[in-house]
């Protein structure tokens, strides 16, 4: 009895960027031409199914083994996992009902935002491990010189142990244009997230709340200056992979961390682990640089079959 509690009180967060998880169909109010089976990179039907099945194969295998109380070991999905660069509905739908991921009996919230390409953010969860209470977007107003960018998505509900559990994903502007230049658009968005935070400390000073999603900035960036500064720790800041990973993303032999999960004061002691995924199907070896890098599908336009540009983060937490 005391190893089923046990299992029960862990409780696995997920982050993960897909890479441009689109449908293969245009909606005429976003800019999606590019992932369509025309377009430059000539996003079939096959490629896209393939795909689905790929985040869904990463998904699972950011679970862990656990036994049951016969003592037969089992696999233990993750409870909750936060989703950047998911264009639509139609995707989420399919990801939870008709791919790998079909008998994990996921349900799911997103964003619909007014991002020119039309990518959003989303929350899948699994309704054996928590209960959700309510969600909305939170719209981030556009600055001077600044393209609309992805809604904010707030979901709070309750876990298996009682507790209430708020959690809040962005997906912050990109570096397009250069950092420096674009650095002012990812504060805006910062900041709008740790409005977030403190409404929900208005309402609760002990909050348990999780912040996750690409913020396309580091630990020492001020974006994520100012939500840490709204009573959040950065626990992914150090977290690192078991198979060569030294950060979420690589660029031109570089590793570095642009996706992030953090979590309030009263809810950091609750956090067993914090590490990068990069189980051996997930990467591969960098051949220029040396090392390994993501398993990418794409390398612009030229198509790899592989899973992401981004590697997941995972936490582990133990509610009691």
């Amino acid at each position: 009895m005391a190893l089923s509690l046990l299992i029960l009180s862990i409780f696995t967060f997920v982050e993960l960027n897909c890479e441009n998880l689109f449908d293969c169909q245009h909606d005429s109010l976003k800019n999606d031409t590019e992932y369509l089976p025309d377009g430059v990179y000539h996003w079939t039907r096959t490629r896209y199914w393939q795909k689905l099945n790929r985040v869904g194969q990463t998904v699972i295998s950011c679970g862990e083994k656990t036994c049951d109380d016969g003592g037969s070991s089992m696999w233990q999905l993750p409870d909750m996992v936060a989703l950047c660069e998911v264009e639509n509905d139609t995707v989420m739908h399919d990801l939870t009902r008709r791919s790998l991921l079909r008998n994990a009996r996921y349900e799911y919230v997103m964003t619909s935002s007014p991002d020119e390409r039309g990518i959003d953010v989303a929350l899948m969860y699994s309704p054996a491990s928590f209960r959700i209470i309510g969600c909305h977007s939170v719209r981030v107003n556009p600055i001077k010189e600044m393209r609309p960018t992805r809604d904010i998505l707030y979901v709070s509900g309750v876990v298996s142990s009682g507790d209430t559990l708020h959690v809040v994903i962005a997906h912050l502007p990109s570096r397009r244009g250069g950092e420096s230049q674009s650095r002012p658009f990812r504060k805006a968005a910062a900041e709008c997230v740790a409005a977030v935070v403190d409404s929900i400390y208005n309402v609760s000073s002990d909050a348990k709340i999780i912040v996750a999603g690409d913020f396309n900035d580091y630990t020492q960036s001020e974006s994520i200056r100012i939500i840490c500064e709204s009573g959040m720790a950065d626990v992914s800041e150090k977290a690192i992979g078991r198979n060569g990973a030294k950060g979420t993303y690589r660029y031109q032999g570089e590793w570095g961390s642009l996706d992030h999960i953090l979590v309030s004061r009263f809810l950091a002691p609750m956090v067993d682990d914090c590490y990068i995924n990069d189980a051996r199907f997930l990467i591969e070896n960098d051949e220029k640089y040396g090392g390994v890098k993501p398993r990418r599908n794409y390398l612009g336009p030229r198509y790899l079959n592989g899973f992401s540009d981004h590697l997941p983060l995972v936490a582990r937490l133990r509610f009691e």
